[in-house]
């Protein structure tokens, strides 16, 4: 009699299986779901769905919204995702198309992507006799404060910024200006939702404006942001109409260069 062969493509660990199945499953999802929802999709028994989404949870992969019974993506997730970005697939795509993003805009251009609340910038292509940015490569940020972040965020399930946001204590500020709490918040990804595009005008660095556009994958999941940041007109001088008119202008073809540059990435990542 010989030894029983083991199928090699039977899983060997099956709480280990079962977990990562759970998490892609999230990942594909428009939002949270029920835990009866990943158990019948996945054909895993009740009970083990729970006891696994307490562990993840316990180390902030998934999160729960007890108020509406569902569970979501955690920040260790986005982490994830950073750390995807860090090995250089996506930044090695984005590079060429930022660079010729600085090029036509005349302005520095840059990439990046979520981690956790904060943005974490992979790509910079400063633009010839522009000013030294803060946004270089492996910088973070607060989401909540830049272009590129707010156009993640907008992108991203309404009960996910919830968790992300849940309170005034998960924002802070650089410069004394942008949302300190969540309504604040959901006001300006409400216009992001409804322009396509999130801006900001001082509240990373003073006296610099930014616009951004999300790079969406094959999910429909925010993958990354696309921006372009310039420095604003001088302080001291009276704002005037054909100045107002020159400056909307302004964002607006930053704005259209911005989205065609997201457009080419997300084509070269399968995306949408």
């Amino acid at each position: 009699m010989h030894a029983a062969t083991a199928d090699p493509a039977r899983p060997q660990v099956p709480a280990a299986d079962q977990t990562l199945r759970i998490l892609r499953f999230l990942a594909h999802q428009r939002g949270p779901v029920a835990a009866q929802t990943v158990a019948t999709q996945l054909s895993i028994p009740r009970s083990t769905v729970y006891h696994l989404l307490a562990a993840m949870a316990a180390h902030g992969f998934v999160v729960h919204l007890e108020s509406d019974r569902r569970w979501g993506l955690g920040t260790a997730a986005f982490e994830l995702a950073g750390g995807y970005a860090r090995q250089q697939p996506l930044a090695r795509l984005g590079r060429p198309i930022v660079a010729q993003l600085a090029d036509r805009a005349g302005e520095s251009a840059h990439l990046a992507v979520m981690t956790g609340r904060d943005v974490m910038y992979i790509v910079e292509e400063r633009a010839p006799r522009r000013p030294a940015l803060v946004t270089d490569v492996g910088v973070r940020l607060p989401a909540h404060l830049t272009a590129t972040g707010r156009a993640m965020l907008a992108a991203l399930p309404r009960e996910q910024v919830r968790a992300l946001y849940p309170d005034a204590a998960a924002f802070t500020a650089r410069t004394g200006r942008g949302p300190g709490r969540p309504s604040e918040l959901r006001e300006l990804l409400r216009e992001t939702r409804r322009t396509g595009v999130a801006t900001e005008d001082g509240e990373v660095t003073a006296g610099f404006r930014s616009v951004a556009v999300v790079v969406r994958d094959h999910a429909g999941w925010p993958a990354a942001a696309v921006a372009v940041t310039w420095q604003g007109d001088a302080g001291g001088a009276e704002p005037t109409r054909s100045g107002d008119d020159a400056a909307s202008a302004r964002i607006e073809t930053l704005s259209a260069l911005a989205a065609s540059a997201a457009a080419d990435l997300a084509r070269r990542i399968g995306g949408r």
